[in-house]
C-alpha cells in the first residue's frame, strides 16, 4: 500500500466537499492514495451536483481501502443525511459532523494509519454551537495529540509566517509576548523549513509595537520579552534576525530577504499573507507528532454549491502534506 494522505472533509455546509473533489482533479495533486474522512452520501452529492465525475469508493472502515490512486476513497462517517443538509448556512449538525471528522483523522494518524492529515474548513461558530468548544483546528489537534508546544505556519512561496499566538483577543496576544513563547516559536520555524529543504532558514521576528517600540518609546515588549528571545535562540546557532518593524519586515520577507516571519499575533502575520496568497497559502501546525496541513481560507457559505471554489490551497496542502510526512515535523 502506498502511504495515505487523510482529507477531512470539513463542514458539509461549507466549500470543502468541493475543493477536496477538484484538488483530485487537478492535474497539479501529486499523485498519490487520498482517504477523505467525511461521509460518502455529501461526497457523492457534490460530486453530482458539480458534475466533476470523481470516481469514488465508499468504505466504512479503514480496512476497507483499495491501493487505486484513481478512486478517492471515503471514510463514510454517516453523520449528515443530505435531506437536512443545509447548504451555505451556520448549522450544529454540520460543525458537529466537521469536529467529528477530524477527530476520527487525529485517531487514524497517531495510529500510523495515515501519514497525514489535510483539513478542508471548519466553521468556529458552528463547532462551539453543537458543544465542542475550539477556537479552530490547530487548538482540537493540540488537544488530542497532546502536545503542549505548537504554532501556526502559513507558507506560501511568496511570504511565510509563524505566529506567537493565534485566536485570542488583542489584548490577550499582547499578554502571551513573552521571551519562553517567542523562543519556541523560532525554534519551531527552524525545524519546520530545515524539513522543508532549506539549509539555514533565514528567520525575521517583528515587533510587537509600532517602529519595534521606538527603543521603549512606543512600548517594552521589544526589550523585555523580544530580544532576549532572539538573543537566546542566536546561541542556539538559529539563524534569526529583529525585531523588525512590522511594517517592513514583510515587505523584506517578499523581497527574499528571510524565509519566515515571526508574527506576534494573528492578524499581524494573516493580514500579508491573505493579501499575497489568499487562494494558494498553506496552513501548518508545527510541533505535533502529526502532520498537518490545511487550505488557508474558510468555509465560504456565499459560495457553497456554486462551482465557484478555488482549490489551488487544497492542493497545495496535499502537496506539502506529502512532502512532510516523508519527516515528520517535531
Amino acid at each position: 500500500m502506498n502511504k495515505i494522505i487523510g482529507i477531512t472533509m470539513g463542514d458539509p455546509s461549507g466549500i470543502g466537499p468541493e475543493v477536496i473533489l477538484k484538488s483530485f482533479l487537478n492535474k497539479k495533486i501529486k499523485l498519490g492514495k487520498y482517504l477523505v474522512i467525511g461521509d460518502y452520501e455529501v461526497i457523492a452529492f457534490y460530486n453530482k451536483k458539480l458534475n466533476l465525475n470523481v470516481k469514488l469508493e465508499n468504505i466504512s472502515n479503514y480496512e476497507e481501502i483499495n491501493n487505486s490512486t484513481e478512486t478517492l476513497s471515503v471514510l463514510n462517517l454517516g453523520l449528515v443525511e443530505i435531506k437536512n443538509l443545509k447548504i451555505g448556512e451556520v448549522n450544529l449538525s454540520s460543525g458537529n459532523a466537521a469536529f467529528q471528522y477530524l477527530k476520527k483523522a487525529i485517531e487514524l494518524a497517531m495510529d500510523g494509519k495515515i501519514s497525514g492529515i489535510v483539513t478542508a474548513p471548519l466553521n468556529k461558530e458552528a463547532i462551539n454551537k453543537a458543544g465542542h468548544h475550539y477556537s479552530g483546528h490547530t487548538e482540537i489537534l493540540a488537544h488530542y495529540t497532546s502536545t503542549k508546544d505548537y504554532a501556526m505556519l502559513l507558507y506560501d512561496e511568496k511570504l511565510s509566517t509563524i505566529h506567537v499566538s493565534t485566536h485570542v483577543s488583542l489584548k490577550e496576544a499582547i499578554e502571551r509576548t513573552k521571551k519562553e513563547r517567542i523562543e519556541t516559536v523560532i525554534e519551531l520555524a527552524d525545524k519546520t523549513f530545515k524539513k522543508l529543504g532549506f539549509k539555514n532558514p533565514r528567520i525575521a521576528v517583528a515587533g510587537l509595537n509600532p517602529h519595534s517600540g521606538e527603543n521603549g518609546l512606543f512600548g517594552m515588549e521589544e526589550i523585555d520579552e523580544i530580544i532576549p528571545a532572539i538573543k537566546s535562540s542566536r546561541s542556539k546557532k538559529i539563524n534569526v534576525e529583529g525585531p523588525i518593524p512590522p511594517d517592513t519586515v514583510f515587505l523584506k520577507a517578499t523581497k527574499g530577504n528571510y524565509d519566515v516571519v515571526v508574527s506576534m499575533y494573528h492578524d499581524q502575520g494573516h493580514v500579508p499573507l491573505k493579501l499575497l496568497g489568499f487562494h494558494s497559502g498553506v496552513n501548518i501546525t508545527v510541533g505535533l507528532p502529526i502532520v498537518r496541513t490545511s487550505v488557508d481560507h474558510g468555509t465560504a457559505f456565499e459560495i457553497a454549491g456554486k462551482n465557484v471554489a478555488n482549490e489551488e490551497s487544497m492542493v497545495n496542502a496535499i502537496n506539502l502534506a506529502h512532502q512532510l510526512s516523508n519527516d515528520l515535523v517535531h
